[in-house]
C-alpha cells in the first residue's frame, strides 16, 4: 500500500509541475500598434507586416527609413512615434495612391475577369527611395 501512495504523490508532482508549466506558457501576443493615421485601427498584425513589408520591397529601404529609433530601448525603433518626418511623406503618399485608386482607377470600366492594375507605391518608386524621373 505505501508503494502505491508513493506513486501516486510521485505522479501527482509530476502533473503538477507539468500544468504549471502548461499555464505559465502563453504564446506572446504582438502589441496592437499605436498611431495609425492611414490604416485601418483594427488591421491585423499579419496584415500590417504585410503591408510594411511592401513598403520596404517598392521604395528598397529597411524600416528606419520612416521609423524613428526608440528613446527608451536602445538599437530598436518606436514604430508609434512621428518624430522622423519620412513617416508624415509616407503617410502623404498613401492618401495620395489611395486617391488615385478610387478617383481615377476604379472608375475605368472593366469585367470581374479582368483584374485592375491599381496605383501603388513601386509604380513610381520602383525600389528606389527617391523615384528617378526622366
Amino acid at each position: 500500500m505505501h508503494f502505491h501512495k508513493r506513486k501516486f504523490f510521485v505522479f501527482s508532482a509530476i502533473l503538477s509541475v507539468l500544468a504549471i508549466g502548461i499555464i505559465s506558457f502563453t504564446i506572446p501576443t504582438q502589441p496592437k500598434p499605436r498611431n495609425l493615421k492611414v490604416l485601418p485601427q483594427n488591421i491585423s498584425h499579419d496584415s500590417l507586416e504585410h503591408v510594411m513589408d511592401g513598403f520596404k520591397a517598392a521604395l528598397g529601404v529597411k524600416c528606419s527609413f520612416c521609423h524613428a529609433p526608440s528613446k527608451t530601448q536602445p538599437g530598436r525603433m518606436d514604430p508609434a512615434s512621428d518624430e522622423n518626418p519620412k513617416k508624415d511623406i509616407a503617410r502623404d503618399m498613401m492618401r495620395m495612391t489611395m486617391e488615385i485608386n478610387e478617383k481615377y482607377v476604379r472608375q475605368i470600366p472593366h469585367t470581374d475577369s479582368v483584374q485592375l492594375q491599381v496605383v501603388t507605391c513601386g509604380t513610381c518608386h520602383r525600389g528606389k527611395s527617391k523615384p528617378e524621373l526622366q
